[in-house]
């Protein structure tokens, strides 16, 4: 493949890999407070939504990881993308708790059994056997340019739909500029369909030699493999820290004091760290091990979150927050760069690629399912500060979790050399 079409290969994957995503979570991360007073919810109401999502995509990974490795990415990939931008008109007309809750259900088949594994597959063979940390940390680090962008876009769209004082605007003014923002999305979300169908190479790797069939052959070798279940405690650990990201906004409106708008943009502020945290993580694997940057990961995860349970942080206190969240998000996003650029290191075959990935993300992925409600119960109990400041222990303890489950990781590939 020529170094043009691998560029585009690369840059369908990354733009479809956050696209899939715009509706269900990023706009929810960006807008959180806005969110809760336009449906009428509280936190447990949204985290219940975000559960159910959750419960589906567990049954969805299984399944969707010998799909992956059947069909061609390109076709999955397209489907999934404008199934999910369909859902988008739905929350258009702001749908009661009960609608709201099957549309993420939904959402958790267009985005996980369709889409996940194919994602994955495609990235591992485009890094090849020595680019791993470089093909997942554009991947990540590319989707976090694109959701950054997308968040600031969205935050001048919706600051530019209220009045200049945006604390003096009604509910239906707030309602319709939310309402414009999914639309917005829905589209973005249906044009990455069509970049995937034109850039990604229609001889799919994945369809080469014969046609693998449907069977539970690939999940038994996978689940006989010791750095397999070590992935997965380290994808969970990692991702309990990336779903207490959706609170980065609450907090700076509830603690901090800034209005909504600005709560916003600090959520934004993290996001722009993702593609340098993804990139610089990804490189520096294929140099020192994935393996070991994992390990160092959760360190700085667990030292910010750290701080942000602590109770240190008040109100006022803008620039110790926004320091605290970037170090947070530093880890955070630097984990979501080589969590699956271990699998090289880890001896996982390429042809059971979708497998492996459906098997390590039942577990791995399972804060999709407890995260929400734990989160939104800690912050309706404990309302102000103290809620945060449970949320954020939580986080902490996983990290220590996860740092562990890393070098446990380190010593297993080490004795299989």
């Amino acid at each position: 493949m020529s170094d043009a079409r691998r560029g585009m290969s690369i840059t369908a994957l990354i733009i479809a890999g956050e696209s899939v995503f715009l509706l269900p979570f990023v706009m929810a991360r960006v807008f959180r407070p806005t969110l809760l007073e336009v449906f009428d919810l509280n936190n447990l109401e949204l985290g219940t939504a975000f559960s159910v999502y959750g419960v589906v995509a567990m049954a969805a990974y299984f399944f969707g990881g010998p799909l992956a490795d059947r069909f061609p990415a390109r076709i999955l990939l397209a489907v999934a993308l404008v199934s999910t931008a369909a859902g988008g008109l739905v929350m258009m007309t702001v749908p009661s708790l009960s609608t709201l809750v099957v549309l993420y259900a939904y959402w958790g088949i267009t985005t996980i059994a369709l889409f996940w594994a194919p994602l994955i597959r495609a990235t591992r063979q485009w890094g090849g056997e020595d680019e791993q940390g470089r093909a997942f940390g554009l991947l990540d680090g590319g989707r976090g340019l694109l959701a950054a962008l997308m968040g600031s876009m969205m935050v001048l769209l919706f600051a530019g739909l209220l009045p200049a004082d945006s604390e003096t605007a009604s509910l239906a003014e707030r309602t319709e500029a939310l309402r414009r923002i999914i639309l917005v999305l829905s589209a973005v979300t249906c044009a990455a369909a069509l970049l995937v169908l034109l850039a990604l190479p229609h001889n799919d790797p994945a369809q080469d030699g014969e046609r693998r069939k449907l069977s539970l052959q690939g999940v038994a070798r996978v689940a006989a493999m010791p750095s397999v279940w070590l992935q997965a405690a380290i994808i969970l650990c990692a991702y309990v820290g990336f779903k207490a990201i959706d609170d980065f906004s609450l907090y700076a409106n509830q603690v901090v004091g800034l209005d909504q708008v600005d709560a916003a943009k600090a959520g934004v502020v993290s996001l722009w760290v993702r593609p340098f945290a993804a990139i610089g993580a990804g490189l520096l694997a294929d140099r020192i091990g994935a393996s070991t940057m994992t390990a160092s990961s959760f360190a700085v995860l667990a030292g910010g979150s750290l701080v942000l349970a602590s109770g240190l942080i008040g109100a006022g206190m803008l620039w110790m927050f926004l320091l605290t969240m970037v170090c947070c998000s530093m880890g955070i996003f630097a984990l979501r760069g080589l969590y699956f650029a271990i699998m090289r290191e880890g001896k996982i075959p390429m042809a059971y690629t979708g497998t492996a990935v459906g098997l390590v993300s039942v577990i791995g992925y399972t804060p999709d399912v407890f995260m929400g409600p734990l989160m939104g119960y800690l912050l309706d109990q404990s309302p102000g500060a103290a809620g945060h400041q449970h949320v954020f222990w939580v986080v902490t303890g996983f990290a220590l979790l996860g740092l562990i489950a890393s070098l446990c990781f380190a010593r297993v590939i080490r004795k299989t050399d």
